[in-house]
C-alpha cells in the first residue's frame, strides 16, 4: 500500500482552533486540520509553512509537535505529523477548502472529521481535559 506523508497545522488563537472542510477529492466535505504533502527533501515544518501559504494565503509560525498519526485509508496509508501553529501574517483566506470554522477545543466534535483527523481531535480533547 502506498504511504502518503503529510503535515497538518492546528492553528490556535486563544482557546479556539482553525478547522477546514475539504473542498475536493474522494474525501470532499470532511473536516480536517489544514496542511498537505511533504515534498522530497523538505522538512515537515517547511512543508507546513508552504502548504498553509498556498492553501490559505497566510504565513504561520510552526510550534511544538502534537501527534503523529498513522492511518490506513482504503486507498493509501497516511503518515500525518501535526503541529501547533499561529498566524504571523494573513487572514486565512480559503483557496482550496469549502468552508472553515474557528472552534473551541471543547466544541471540536461539532463537525464531521475525516478519520485520521479524528485521532488528532481525540488527542486535543484529552489534553484539554487533563
Amino acid at each position: 500500500m502506498k504511504t502518503i506523508h503529510v503535515v497538518a497545522a492546528v492553528i490556535r488563537d486563544s482557546d479556539s482552533v482553525f478547522t477546514t472542510q475539504r473542498g475536493y477529492g474522494p474525501y470532499k466535505d470532511g473536516w480536517e486540520f489544514p496542511g498537505g504533502k511533504i515534498e522530497p527533501g523538505e522538512s515537515p515544518e517547511a512543508a507546513l509553512r508552504r502548504e498553509i501559504l498556498e492553501e490559505l494565503d497566510t504565513e504561520i509560525a510552526v510550534g511544538e509537535p502534537i501527534i503523529r498519526v498513522q492511518y490506513d485509508y482504503p486507498e493509501f496509508h497516511l503518515d500525518m505529523q501535526c503541529f501547533w501553529a499561529s498566524v504571523l501574517t494573513g487572514d486565512l483566506r480559503l483557496k482550496e477548502h469549502e468552508a472553515a470554522r474557528w472552534l473551541l477545543l471543547e466544541d471540536l466534535w461539532q463537525v464531521d472529521w475525516l478519520p485520521a483527523d479524528r485521532v488528532v481531535v481525540e488527542c486535543l480533547t484529552r489534553k484539554e481535559q487533563s
